[in-house]
């Protein structure tokens, strides 16, 4: 009963919506109707403005982070622990706040990992903002960072919860599904044109 309960709290903190809210009150506009339709912090940016994005990736991140740090002061379980960052996931990119849509889960993803393994996802950032830079594709930066999350947790030795970061892997790719497609008939939103 308390596992139910502690998954149910942590799937509700990642389902608040604070890109859709951010969006609303300082901007007056629905990210959900702009641009690629979703609250993350890169539709936030633009739409919204950077600062706004930032504040977004800032607590999406903290949402992550915040249910796995507070289950580790009462269990070291991997099992639990993995079923906790699923939840908060999932949570956010299914939100019962917003009739099960969100965000694409990368920034949170970063704050579950960020609790359980930081060395990880530390080089992981790294090689999604070289990644970002190099093809001027935030989703490219996305989706290489969740496929080099795992590599890195096993040449690491982090094997506790390699099976957490295949599953959000997973999600990650699927919720990028549109971005993949865009990618592959060169018609994604590039950054570097916008600077241009």
């Amino acid at each position: 009963m308390v596992t139910v309960f502690w998954l149910g709290l942590s799937y509700l903190l990642g389902a608040i919506p604070f890109g859709l809210l951010i969006a609303k009150i300082f901007c007056k506009i629905d990210p959900l109707t702009q641009g690629s339709k979703s609250t993350g912090a890169t539709n936030i940016a633009r739409t919204c403005g950077l600062g706004y994005g930032i504040l977004t990736l800032i607590l999406d991140i903290l949402k992550g982070f915040l249910p796995i740090i507070l289950a580790t002061s009462f269990t070291h379980s991997p099992l639990f622990l993995t079923l906790t960052g699923l939840a908060v996931v999932i949570g956010h990119m299914y939100s019962v706040f917003l009739s099960w849509k969100g965000g694409k889960g990368v920034a949170t993803t970063v704050g579950v990992f960020l609790a359980l393994a930081p060395g990880a996802v530390g080089w992981s950032l790294v090689i999604f903002l070289v990644m970002i830079f190099l093809s001027g594709y935030v989703s490219m930066g996305s989706l290489t960072m969740a496929t080099v999350l795992p590599i890195l947790l096993l040449l690491r030795g982090d094997f506790a919860f390699i099976i957490l970061s295949f599953l959000l892997m997973g999600l990650i790719f699927w919720k990028h599904r549109e971005n993949i497609q865009r990618l592959r008939k060169g018609e994604e939103h590039s950054w570097k044109k916008k600077k241009a």
